[in-house]
């Protein structure tokens, strides 16, 4: 098994119901694995945030293909190896993984509270400190983090 850092292995940064149920190739080039390592090793400084506590990657990369077959856009940052969707139900729900994220001193791109169901959170360079919350499609994306009810 390939360790990226300490806690995350690169099998569950490629992981993916979709690829395996579509039989589609989830394999990242060289140069996305080696963003997935730094993602990997600042996620680090998550699980270190969230009191060591374990977490479940539910999305890392997703190829080009995977990404279509989940409706992701073109441009995510999940296709370039810097975002992570994921659960640490030993320390709260997505919405205080969420807040304690926001209220840290951490570094980011984006932070999103998606559908009341799981944390995203990329690293892309830009590094905004982006904070959202999206309930629905429907009503699309809100600043800042909000309580949602998970659907």
């Amino acid at each position: 098994m390939t360790m990226l850092s300490p806690h995350f292995s690169l099998d569950e940064f490629i992981k993916s119901d979709t690829a395996e149920r579509y039989k589609l190739d989830n394999t990242p080039t060289p140069e996305v694995q080696a963003r997935l390592q730094r993602t990997a090793e600042l996620m680090e400084g998550v699980r270190e945030l969230l009191g060591g506590r374990s977490i479940h990657i539910n999305s890392g990369y997703r190829g080009p293909a995977v990404n279509k077959a989940v409706g992701g856009v073109d441009s995510s940052a999940h296709t370039q190896g810097w975002a992570v969707d994921f659960l640490c139900t030993d320390f709260g729900s997505p919405y205080e993984v969420s807040c304690k994220i926001r209220d840290s001193g951490l570094l980011f791109d984006q932070l999103i509270h998606e559908y009341g169901r799981w944390t995203h959170l990329s690293f892309a360079p830009t590094m905004r400190r982006q904070a959202l919350s999206i309930a629905s499609a429907a009503q699309g994306y809100v600043n800042g983090i909000v309580m949602i009810k998970a659907g």
